[in-house]
């Protein structure tokens, strides 16, 4: 396991090393340079899995050592995969803006050209994107507000249609009770003229009778 652990580390080492050619590195040049760091880290990844078995075979004594050391060569190798396609995410990208670049400046455009927009870039989109996201929430908010109001005003008209007709039925009772009163009172009348008009009236009777 020693020997291969040996050759493993080394390799790290080169690996590292040969990153900082990917700053100095020509666009003709920079293509091979990655594709020789590629695959020295796949090298690098086979010898690991070779070393995980033996670290398992070692003795008791000595097995969590040894996985300890390829633990840390597989961290290593890692992060080194990591800045690499780190590396490559920022070339495309560079790349591709400097296509787009070209492309517009070589364009030629003339006043009947019907395909003149130029696209714009993520950030406006998105920009756009949420102004339209703003106003439509703007739009659910005031309808909201309308929905209330109209709810508010059929709440007063309510109460004052309930207060109406709280009213009315009050004045109709009290209708009632002097509708009530006023027929006691006729039909008392009535009786009592009638009493006052028989010849057996006891008050004024007599004195009807000796005129008569």
């Amino acid at each position: 396991m020693e020997p291969l652990y040996q050759q493993t580390h080394k390799q790290v080492h080169e690996v590292q090393s040969h990153m900082g050619r990917l700053e100095t590195a020509d666009k003709q040049s920079l293509h091979l340079v990655e594709n020789e760091i590629q695959a020295s880290i796949d090298q690098i990844f086979s010898r690991l899995e070779r070393l995980e078995i033996l670290s398992s075979k070692e003795p008791p004594n000595k097995r969590q050592n040894a996985k300890l050391r390829v633990d840390q060569l597989k961290y290593d190798v890692q992060h080194l995969q990591s800045a690499l396609r780190n590396f490559q995410h920022r070339r495309y990208a560079r790349e591709q803006q400097e296509r787009q670049r070209e492309e517009l400046l070589s364009r030629t455009f003339t006043t009947n050209d019907s395909d003149t927009t130029i696209p714009m870039d993520e950030s406006l989109q998105f920009n756009s994107s949420l102004q339209k996201v703003h106003h439509g929430m703007d739009d659910l908010i005031g309808g909201g507000h309308s929905i209330l109001d109209g709810l508010r005003a059929q709440r007063l008209t309510l109460k004052g249609t309930q207060k109406k007709i709280l009213d009315i039925a009050n004045m109709l009772g009290l209708s009632n009770t002097v509708m009530r009163l006023i027929e006691k009172r006729a039909f008392q009348d009535k009786y009592f003229m009638i009493a006052v008009l028989s010849p057996g009236y006891p008050h004024f009777g007599g004195r009807y009778a000796g005129s008569s």
